[in-house]
């Protein structure tokens, strides 16, 4: 078939999400956990975890992937993968398509699905094997398990989508990335459909070992369900978390002619660099302050209109200032009337599948007019003083238009704006 190019950019929505975190295995059961103030948190039970200083993380502990894949893709496929498959098979379910996508359906389908660090249990006990018994025993699965697009492959692989297929790659802004890149191959007529988000599964001993090593990950071990503390002032670093989430999303025309029901509309996206420093945020958050203003603009919503802020908030001391620092300057006298959540007070920071993840979590909250609590946040910072940081118990709140940022080591930042949809 051919496809002529639209005149002029076209509207996108969501028909389908699918995601798996340390909260539960689908949307609802997250959902639900995240309005209810429950933390993911705990102990470190997949592997031992006793040479590590910091033993705690939110790991996905009732995922089970053979419901979905066989027993011998389990083993030929890593935990990332298994992730995305899982995810973008909730998001096709939800979203009323056929098990194979065939036909034109297939060719004008796409996905991009990013992860920050790929096959992360691949790579390293391959590693170990290499070092323990030799370059010839590693597993002939090695690459094509490890390397950080495969879950798209897998993905186009399980759908039939026969469009656009890569990953994205950029530490937390992963999702965000995936997530405006597959907007924008709508928008400008290269697909119809895509299969987009993030997936993570990097809770390894290297891993956060590395981690810790840079101080990052709180150490809070005490009590691992309060270790996650964003905006709070007694912060001292994030708490890692796995998981991932896909949407499907959709050409308005497109969901409308198939009978699909939308679930909000993606309206606007913005990507910047802060070209600063490779850990630490530009002063005053001066790069995700310029990503919003791109995705607002591209909206053509006044900030002003804004009702809510998914903040990346990782729990980070100079992260999390830069963000508030940021949305005072996005929303200037706006600002303490919109209202701000951190989802991974609870979920820990499932980093390439944090913007993913969070999407999801912002279009449920326009849809339920809920917006889940920043738990543990007992002394915000006094940088957040005057904003609306939604501590401890979700709030119900008139939502239409919100914000969910995401930002990555380098300096690499994403802004999504949601509308909901009303039709």
């Amino acid at each position: 078939m051919t496809q002529g190019w639209p005149e002029r950019p076209r509207r996108v929505v969501v028909t389908g999400m699918g995601m798996v975190t340390a909260l539960g295995n689908d949307v609802a059961s997250t959902w639900d956990g995240l309005v209810a103030g429950r933390s993911g948190v705990d102990y470190i039970e997949s592997f031992d975890a006793s040479r590590l200083g910091v033993r705690i993380a939110a790991e996905a502990r009732s995922f089970d992937p053979s419901s979905l894949l066989d027993r011998k893709d389990v083993r030929r496929t890593d935990r990332y993968v298994q992730f995305a498959l899982w995810c973008a098979h909730g998001a096709r379910v939800q979203a009323g398509l056929p098990e194979r996508l065939e036909g034109d359906l297939a060719e004008r389908a796409g996905a991009i699905i990013g992860s920050g660090l790929g096959g992360v249990h691949t790579l390293f006990d391959n590693v170990l094997t290499m070092g323990s018994r030799g370059p010839d025993r590693i597993s002939p699965f090695f690459v094509p398990m490890g390397i950080a697009n495969v879950g798209a492959g897998q993905v186009a692989i399980a759908t039939g989508a026969r469009g656009p297929n890569f990953a994205t790659v950029s530490a937390c802004a992963t999702g965000g990335h995936a997530l405006g890149e597959a907007w924008e191959t709508i928008r400008r007529g290269d697909a119809d459909l895509m299969f987009a988000g993030g997936v993570e599964a990097a809770i390894h001993e290297a891993t956060i070992g590395g981690f810790a090593s840079m101080k990052a990950l709180s150490t809070h071990g005490a009590d691992p369900a309060a270790a996650s503390r964003p905006f709070d002032a007694a912060r001292d670093g994030f708490v890692l978390g796995e998981g991932g989430g896909v949407l499907v999303l959709e050409a308005l025309e497109h969901a409308t002619a198939r009978g699909a029901t939308p679930l909000a509309e993606l309206v606007g996206y913005g990507a910047t660099a802060d070209a600063w420093h490779i850990t630490l945020p530009a002063p005053g958050g001066a790069g995700a302050v310029q990503a919003a203003r791109r995705a607002l603009d591209k909206a053509a919503i006044d900030p002003s209109d804004v009702d809510h802020v998914n903040a990346h908030a990782t729990s980070t001391h100079e992260g999390d200032k830069a963000e508030l620092a940021a949305i005072r300057a996005i929303f200037g006298d706006h600002a303490p009337k919109v209202a701000v959540t951190a989802n991974k007070s609870m979920l820990g920071h499932t980093l390439g599948a944090a913007g993913a993840v969070e999407a999801i979590v912002t279009i449920e909250a326009l849809r339920r007019g809920v917006v889940p609590p920043t738990i543990n946040l007992d002394d915000p910072d006094d940088a957040g003083a005057g904003l609306d940081l939604t501590p401890n118990t979700a709030v119900r709140r008139d939502l239409r238009v919100a914000v969910s940022n995401s930002f990555g080591f380098g300096g690499q930042n994403t802004a999504l704006v949601f509308r909901r949809w009303d039709a």
